[in-house]
């Protein structure tokens, strides 16, 4: 069971649908449209890589916030291996909740941590990524504009 936690290191008591569902009424509820973006980084250290994976919740003119899960894998990988698995988190939490999203209308997008130029290292693993977040029937961002991976993701690693 992935532990999820908010920006202050409370963790939740609820299981993650339930807290985003409890979150998209109470957003509702307050006038607020939104936008749902997930994405992961990850970083390695050692023998081991972290990876941190966020539901990004932005009020529309209005800032945003976001719910974190972090996980440790004792394993090294290459590179590539390593931005699909990043994206496979992501999808992975996307798909638990895209019915509960479509019920309220709230739009999806789902960022990678690739960058479109192909003179960065994670560029060989752009289409794969795409095709993959597309193919799940997903809306797909990347670097540039891939901000809850690049950024906010980036931050609680």
């Amino acid at each position: 069971m992935k532990i999820w936690r908010r920006f202050n290191g409370e963790h939740l008591t609820v299981p993650i649908k339930e807290e985003v569902e409890s979150l998209i009424l109470r957003e509702t509820a307050a006038g607020n449209r939104l936008k749902i973006c997930i994405g992961t980084d990850s970083e390695v250290r050692g023998k081991q890589v972290e990876f941190a994976t966020v539901i990004v919740f932005l009020r529309e003119k209005k800032g945003g916030f976001m719910l974190i899960n972090n996980e440790v894998v004792h394993q090294i990988m290459p590179l590539k291996e390593r931005l699909l698995n990043e994206v496979a988190r992501s999808i992975e939490i996307s798909f638990a909740l895209c019915d509960l999203l479509d019920q309220y209308d709230v739009a999806l997008e789902v960022h990678a941590d690739i960058n479109t130029n192909p003179n960065f290292k994670s560029n060989p693993a752009l289409n794969e990524a795409m095709g993959y977040i597309l193919g799940m029937g997903f809306a797909f961002k990347a670097k540039p504009h891939a901000f809850a991976s690049s950024c906010c993701a980036d931050k609680v690693i």
